[in-house]
């Protein structure tokens, strides 16, 4: 199966889609073969939808089999949307790309530095983990440089030995890191994983897409 794909020529299919588990959120608008191809390598329902009109949604939503963080700029008829799948919390502060600021799994969150302490402990109830706030390889937007499933977790190469060691007290999982569309640091922004399979922008190399594999279990 092919585990390369572009969105429209772009490589940067995680900041146009976000995968949870059974189900992963595209734009309506997204070409049928990029559609076809995630359901077919994820093995997940399509939620067709924008968030606040934007087909930008891996930066806006976050989350996992509980639940689904989502900016509170969203439309009600895109909360709706999302509520047929899963509980949905709006994100009101001026840190609301919760996509950007969020990397979840079923076990644990981390959260970009900043962000206000009882937003974080809000954050950590409605998903049913553990919270905590990190910066990955100099970077605050964990969301973007980190993707987590319950089977593994990437980080930025940058991250260094404490940061790798914090996630691993919580994860739950392995946890490795690894680079996207030919030394992208930002694995979030190129990369869609859940259990099943996972789906990578179509600049990542042969090396690049071994350690994702290696990461999140997917080597025979």
């Amino acid at each position: 199966m092919e585990r390369t794909i572009t969105l429209n020529g772009d490589p940067n299919i995680g900041v146009f889609a976000r995968v949870f588990g059974d189900i992963a959120i595209v734009p309506p608008e997204a070409p049928e073969d990029f559609k076809a191809a995630v359901k077919a390598a994820l093995d997940v329902t399509l939620v067709e939808t924008t968030i606040q009109g934007s087909a930008i949604i891996g930066s806006l939503v976050a989350g996992n089999s509980r639940g689904i963080v989502v900016s509170g700029l969203a439309t009600e008829e895109e909360v709706g949307m999302l509520e047929k799948y899963r509980k949905v919390m709006l994100l009101n502060e001026s840190m609301n790309a919760a996509g950007n600021v969020i990397m979840a799994n079923d076990s644990f969150a981390a959260v970009h530095p900043d962000m206000p302490v009882d937003v974080m402990h809000a954050i950590g109830e409605f998903l049913g983990v553990e919270v905590i706030s990190l910066v990955l390889g100099g970077v605050k937007t964990v969301g973007m440089a980190g993707v987590a499933t319950n089977k593994g977790v990437i980080l930025h190469p940058r991250a260094t030995d404490q940061q790798i060691a914090r996630v691993e007290a919580v994860a739950k999982v392995p946890v490795g890191t690894g680079s996207i569309n030919m030394g992208s640091g930002l694995v979030g922004t190129g990369l869609l994983v859940n259990e099943k399979g996972y789906l990578a922008g179509n600049a990542t190399s042969g090396f690049e897409l071994g350690r994702i594999e290696d990461v999140f279990g997917f080597l025979e």
